[in-house]
């Protein structure tokens, strides 16, 4: 063999051994991120009764997101099936077979919800828990009482199994669990009472950080296959579309996914959000006028 071909030999072969330490780096991290064990303490909220309380906590489920993985029956839904991403099932959020058990208790509701944390203590993979950690301890608690009014579905959990690209973003930090970014002790849910003002709409846009990001500015989103589209910017800078539109064009685009020119919002934004009240509309205007602008992705 002479020495151009020994050269290529060794460089191959190195290349390989770097790749497949670098494949079981990845492999090691993203299993250590998923098994971390939070400890949290709960602070336990009061959950009322009665169809008032239930029909509130039917509308945040219904409108905060929680049917986009769950299904409208809250029994689970497929949320990523990509060979990049990996599987992610929505568990069965009901008392059926497959669903939670008999003693799944108020503390292990807001463990979850609120902290993005399972009853063993590990991060729940995909759980937007950032988005409703501030939730109010009045809605956190309607929102408990109608969990647990909907109808047991018999259906079995299906997979949560990250794929490599997936790993690969845990691993490096990219793609991080909600568990990781709360500062659990630090938690302070909201006391903003529902009004049409800037301050309530903060308090509703919470449920958008997830995918629009902390200062809503869009861009890519991480938890999703890498060819899903970004998300938009909401933000009034120009290269976003919202400082052009009126609060009726807002209203209108989030209730029918349509833009004042015609155009189809993109499918990956919820149709829940349409779902939205008066009032929160109101009020999500309001606040979304009030950011500063903020180029696309600037997060």
């Amino acid at each position: 063999m002479n020495r151009t071909a020994k050269i290529f030999v060794y460089g191959f072969a190195l290349l390989v051994a770097a790749s497949l330490a670098f494949g079981a780096w990845i492999q090691w991290q993203s299993h250590r991120r998923l098994k971390r064990v939070y400890a949290i303490t709960v602070a336990p909220v009061p959950v009322p009764v009665g169809a008032e309380a239930v029909a509130r906590g039917k509308h945040l489920a219904m409108t905060r997101g929680c049917v986009d993985c769950h299904g409208a029956n809250l029994a689970g839904l497929t949320v990523i099936d990509d060979g990049a991403m990996g599987r992610i099932d929505g568990p069965n959020l009901t008392r059926g077979a497959g669903g939670l058990p008999a003693d799944y208790s108020d503390d292990d509701y807001i463990r979850a919800i609120r902290h993005g944390v399972n009853r063993e203590g590990r991060g729940l993979f995909l759980m937007p828990s950032t988005d409703y950690a501030t939730l109010s301890d009045a809605d956190m608690g309607a929102l408990i009482a109608y969990l647990r009014s909907v109808p047991a579905v018999d259906k079995p959990r299906g997979p949560v199994a990250p794929g490599p690209v997936a790993k690969a973003l845990l691993a490096t930090g990219r793609l991080r669990l909600a568990a990781q970014e709360i500062e659990h002790a630090r938690i302070k849910p909201s006391q903003v009472a529902p009004a049409a003002n800037a301050e309530y709409g903060r308090y509703v846009a919470a449920s958008c950080t997830g995918c629009h990001g902390p200062n809503l500015s869009g861009g890519k989103i991480a938890a999703g296959p890498p060819t899903l589209p970004p998300a938009a910017n909401l933000t009034p800078h120009p290269d976003g579309r919202l400082a052009q539109w009126t609060e009726a064009d807002f209203v209108r685009a989030l209730r029918t996914q349509r833009r004042p020119d015609g155009s189809e919002i993109s499918p990956v934004m919820p149709k829940a959000f349409g779902g939205l009240d008066d009032l929160e509309l109101k009020a999500l205007w309001a606040y979304l006028r009030t950011l500063p602008p903020k180029p696309l992705g600037k997060r």
